[in-house]
């Protein structure tokens, strides 16, 4: 809470006006349900859904005033098609989605946009272990590559064009939309 009002205070008092947020906060604790403990369950759910609307709620006021706004949360596939052992990340992805839907009627009115992209596995901090060259990350690597129709898992890059497009104003007529950036993953 205060926090967040301090750096957005101090982003604005450095740039000016915060006029784009991205919130790409993600954490995992995966663990099969009758193993799962609250805190687990609860710490994702606080960091990936919690983050999500203390992020917005900083900045919110300030492009309301303004008239004009771009928001940007970063959802998942797993929102959409689950996986074992990730149910505390799936109901906080899910969770972005209609955080997203609601924000974007909430808001649209005032100028400001509220739009998610869900990725499927994205080389990243979290997903580093996925890249590496041993046996059990190959297994797990290939899994979804065979699910995958463009044959590859996300780089980075694959993300830019549309984060650029969702921040800028060639989008301003699109609000409560999800991306999904994952080769065709859940296109079957």
């Amino acid at each position: 809470g205060r926090d967040l009002d301090a750096a957005s205070a101090g982003v604005t008092e450095e740039l000016g006006p915060v006029e784009i947020l991205v919130a790409n906060a993600g954490i995992t604790k995966d663990g099969l349900l009758v193993r799962m403990s609250d805190d687990d369950f609860a710490s994702v759910i606080d960091t990936n859904l919690t983050g999500t609307f203390r992020f917005a709620r900083a900045v919110t006021k300030k492009m309301m005033r303004a008239r004009f706004g771009r928001i940007v949360f970063m959802s998942s596939v797993g929102a959409y098609m689950g996986a074992p052992g990730q149910a505390n990340y799936a109901a906080s992805k899910a969770g972005v989605i209609g955080y997203v839907r609601a924000l974007a009627d909430e808001l649209a009115p005032r100028g400001i946009t509220v739009n998610a992209i869900a990725p499927t596995v994205f080389r990243s901090p979290l997903t580093a272990w996925m890249f590496e060259d041993t046996p059990a990350a190959e297994t797990v690597r290939n899994g979804f590559l065979s699910r995958v129709p463009k044959g590859r898992l996300g780089e980075p890059e694959d993300l830019a064009g549309p984060l650029l497009f969702l921040a800028s104003r060639a989008s301003d007529f699109y609000t409560g939309h999800i991306l999904y950036a994952d080769g065709g993953y859940t296109a079957g």
